[in-house]
């Protein structure tokens, strides 16, 4: 257990550098292994990089992804085309209980050989990698940007490409958006619509460098820390205005919750201040393309006062933990009234103050953790597994630690 004391700001002006981008990263990792001669760099430096490389290095046997949702998925579609390979990809008890069965449903009407070794629907999967030859397929676009995307990755491998009948509402279209753009950058021919996705090769990657941007999901912190400290300024390092990552939308939503953004070439980076506004009484978000910020956001409002209510959160039941279920629990401990529903979650203004010295369960969730750890600036807080930051972002403590957070990790 971690105990979060006080903030006291050592440097107004401090920069931090964060780790490249975890989603980046794992879509290039994928797509470096089909072409290696792809280089890359400034790879994120957390657990779910690293376990998609041990596993990129094997072609038989056991692969055991932990709590690694995205490296589940990708490599699910990875070696179900990688001819002659042979593995049992499975993960946590958590993983078993994540459903992965309409991606696995779609490969196999795609001709692939993958069984299920429990639950069906559900890892553990049997893999024997084939050459696929790809075509049409259709698929729920209304359950995880990321069942698609592991199809797009491995689409122009296909001997005829590949077409997705996406099904639905697409969910997490900025996900999406950014592995069109990797592809494109690759020379793959590529096209996506609310209906359809398309998939070409072949791919012109002689020689091609692609650079990791810095995480945006990462900077999410750093923004609720401003608006929670609003006559602090703090500089992040390697964050692009013009960012293929969904979640650079937090510039702008923190806007409305006293947070300006100023992009600064010269020093490659962006610096967060405060906009001198003060934030409404009641905020109203629909978060369907960047459901991964709803944590930040909701107890960011939370510290600010202010209510919310958060939709398009349907995401969040299949994550590392049901993470609607334990956002309600947790800000309920410090002293919140939230109402959550398969969707959204609805938070009431605070009108008492924040009780100090809880101990936040982080459920084997790395954005439990961070999303809650900026409450230190108003009272004192308890974090129990802070290891699990390393997920993620793996610096954030030592970070933390930086900026002038004091803390010891007695219980």
């Amino acid at each position: 257990m971690l105990h979060l004391q006080t903030f006291e700001p050592i440097q107004n002006d401090l920069m931090l550098s964060l780790t490249g981008s975890k989603s980046e990263t794992n879509r290039l990792l994928i797509l470096q292994a089909l072409w290696p001669e792809i280089s890359l760099s400034n790879l994120a430096d957390c657990d779910d990089a690293q376990v998609m490389i041990e596993a990129l290095k094997k072609t038989s046997g056991n692969i055991d992804v932990g709590h690694a949702g995205t490296a589940m998925r990708f490599l699910t579609a990875y070696f179900a085309c990688f001819p002659g390979c042979s593995v049992v990809l499975t993960g946590s008890q958590r993983m078993k209980q994540r459903p992965i069965g309409i991606l696995v449903e779609a490969l196999k009407a795609l001709g692939a050989d993958i069984s299920y070794l429990g639950q069906k629907g559900y890892p553990p999967l049997a893999i024997q990698g084939l050459p696929l030859k790809g075509g049409r397929v259709c698929m729920s676009g209304a359950v995880s940007s990321q069942y698609l995307t592991a199809l797009m990755l491995v689409g122009a491998k296909f001997e005829n490409g590949l077409t997705i009948d996406i099904q639905g509402d697409l969910t997490s279209l900025p996900y999406l958006q950014m592995t069109e753009s990797l592809l494109a950058q690759l020379g793959m021919v590529t096209s996506l619509s609310p209906k359809e996705i398309c998939v070409m090769g072949p791919a012109i990657h002689q020689n091609k460098h692609l650079s990791v941007e810095s995480d945006w999901s990462g900077a999410s912190y750093w923004y609720s820390m401003v608006a929670l400290n609003p006559n602090w300024r703090i500089g992040l390092r390697f964050l692009k205005q013009n960012s293929l990552q969904g979640d650079r939308a937090i510039a702008d939503l923190f806007e409305s919750l006293g947070v300006k953004t100023e992009f600064d070439p010269g020093q490659q980076c962006a610096w967060l201040s405060s906009n001198q506004k003060a934030p409404s009484d009641f905020i109203t978000w629909d978060l369907c393309d960047t459901p991964d910020l709803a944590q930040t956001i909701a107890v960011c409002c939370f510290g600010l006062g202010i209510g919310c209510h958060l939709s398009g959160l349907h995401t969040l039941k299949i994550k590392e933990t049901d993470r609607l279920t334990a956002l309600s629990v947790e800000l309920n401990k410090l002293g919140a009234q939230v109402t959550i529903t398969e969707r959204s979650l609805s938070l009431s203004p605070r009108k008492g103050p924040i009780k100090s010295e809880v101990c936040i369960d982080t459920y084997h969730d790395h954005r439990m953790a961070m999303a809650f750890a900026p409450l230190v600036s108003k009272v004192p807080i308890k974090i129990a597994d802070p290891e699990v930051v390393t997920k993620s972002y793996p610096n954030f403590w030592n970070d933390f630690a930086q900026v002038g957070v004091r803390f010891d990790s007695r219980n």
